[in-house]
């Protein structure tokens, strides 16, 4: 263990109260969110000890992390250095099924807590068209057991319906998931499912309840053998709970707070009046990236993002689609230098200690393509700009729902909607394949499938692979902008 760092919190852990409550405790928030405030209270002090929270699985490794003292171990990781870090924020842990169905919506009524941080993926936020899908089996169950919710929506909502009664006052409830604007959907997803139930309780939430947008950045793979072995030797013991990630780590915040936060400056997030030119310029320079590599690698036979990186044809589709189609929809701040954003993403992705599988990052598609791949092609064929590499990334979507790579490999499909994408995927092919997903409105919006040239430009990136096949299809269209720019 010499050549690994070691760190600890240096915080008084006796002073620690419950004032913040994490939902959706997972890889992600234990190497950011929690990371951010461990160290906030090392530089600020303060009473906010952190209670963690999982809503469906989990209860086992909760107890076990109580059994730990709710210490646990971030391991901070690339090609050059390790560094090990102790985090100390957390005072306790819920998980429904274990403590009780009232356990999470007593403590967002107690007085005492100022902050509701939530990672529940994008799907978690059961939205359709940026409205609440009152539909969606999750909300509609809840909306029927209002008092005993199931749904991070539903759990939230009778939280503050508690919180009204007891007189507790207002309360920040802060995303952190990677959805455009996460504060306004959290809010729209909140105040709606409110609405359908009590418009007195939505109109106070409206009035005393903060939704800060946020954009969060750091690169957390779920944690695999290699992982494991990497927090055994850190710590000394393969018993401890800890996870591997990058040492990169970003927060943007919107400074909109309903009383007390701990102080997230203090521990190098920023606060500012707008998050959308930062969570922009990630959604779609990195996560946008992240997902082409995804699928088309994982066709391609590529297990992980840095195996991809290893690869040229990759490596320099990635910068290209950053830089010539990503880049250009941007509106950011003067003294954002795209260009070094993007080298130091090509880096990241390069880290081979990560070994962030491509098949991980395809997960949830149909909620992420909107934002990552969509948003930017609705905005090239608005200026008439090229988007062949964007294409290829929708045209890898489809392909990969066919379950197999180039190499006759599984490629496992996980996504809320994954019974219809396979039903389609299996009675389709070629155009017919590419016009029937095209028909799915809660991912393709009607505007955008009525564009002739869209529909064409999917159509041509799909025969592209399945004819010539991945790399060649991707060579090709890089060199399109090799010529252009020759």
């Amino acid at each position: 263990m010499s050549n690994i760092i070691q760190e600890s919190w240096s915080h008084d852990r006796s002073h620690l109260k419950p004032r913040v409550l994490h939902i959706g405790f997972g890889a992600f928030s234990r190497a950011h969110t929690l990371r951010y405030l461990d160290d906030a209270l090392d530089k600020s002090g303060g009473d906010f000890g952190a209670v963690v929270a999982r809503l469906n699985s989990g209860a086992d490794e909760l107890s076990a992390l109580d059994a730990q003292d709710h210490e646990y171990l971030v391991v901070e990781a690339d090609d050059d250095e390790i560094r090990a870090r102790r985090i100390g924020c957390v005072v306790g842990t819920i998980n429904p099924g274990r403590d009780g169905v009232d356990a999470l919506p007593d403590l967002i009524a107690a007085k005492d807590l100022c902050l509701v941080t939530l990672t529940i993926t994008e799907k978690g936020y059961c939205l359709r068209n940026g409205k609440l899908d009152a539909e969606a089996p999750a909300i509609s169950a809840d909306l029927k057991n209002a008092q005993t919710p199931r749904s991070a929506i539903g759990v939230l909502v009778e939280g503050l319906r508690r919180r009204r009664e007891a007189g507790a006052g207002g309360i920040t409830l802060m995303a952190c998931d990677n959805l455009p604007e996460n504060g306004t959907a959290l809010r729209e997803a909140v105040v709606d499912y409110a609405r359908l139930l009590d418009s007195a309780l939505a109109d106070w939430i409206g009035e005393n309840v903060a939704f800060p947008s946020t954009m969060v950045d750091r690169i957390v793979p779920a944690l695999d053998e290699a992982g494991k072995a990497l927090i055994a030797e850190a710590s000394g013991s393969s018993a401890t709970i800890g996870i591997v990630c990058e040492p990169f780590l970003q927060w943007v915040i919107e400074d909109n707070f309903a009383g007390e936060r701990p102080d997230f400056a203090a521990a190098g997030a920023m606060l500012v009046d707008d998050v959308r030119p930062y969570e922009e310029m990630k959604l779609r320079m990195l996560n946008g990236s992240h997902s082409f590599l995804a699928y088309l690698g994982a066709l391609a036979g590529h297990e992980t993002i840095s195996d991809c990186m290893g690869d040229a044809v990759f490596r320099k589709a990635a910068r290209t689609l950053m830089m010539q189609e990503q880049a250009p929809t941007l509106s950011v701040p003067g003294d954002v230098d795209l260009d070094a954003y993007a080298d130091a993403l090509i880096a990241r992705f390069s880290n081979s200690r990560l070994g962030h599988r491509t098949q991980q990052i395809a997960t949830d598609g149909s909620q992420k393509l909107p934002q990552r791949l969509l948003a930017p092609i609705a905005n090239h064929l608005e200026r008439g700009e090229p988007w062949a590499l964007s294409a290829l990334g929708v045209a890898g979507w489809m392909a990969y729902l066919g379950g197999k790579s180039e190499k006759g490999e599984a490629l496992k499909l996980s996504d809320p909607l994954a019974e219809r994408l396979a039903e389609i995927a299996s009675c389709n092919e070629g155009d017919d394949l590419v016009e029937a997903l095209l028909k799915l409105d809660a991912i393709f919006p009607p505007a955008l499938v009525g564009n002739e040239a869209f529909v064409a430009g999917i159509n041509e990136s799909y025969r592209a692979i399945t004819e010539q096949g991945v790399r060649e299809a991707i060579a090709q269209a890089c060199a399109k902008y090799d010529t252009e720019e020759g």
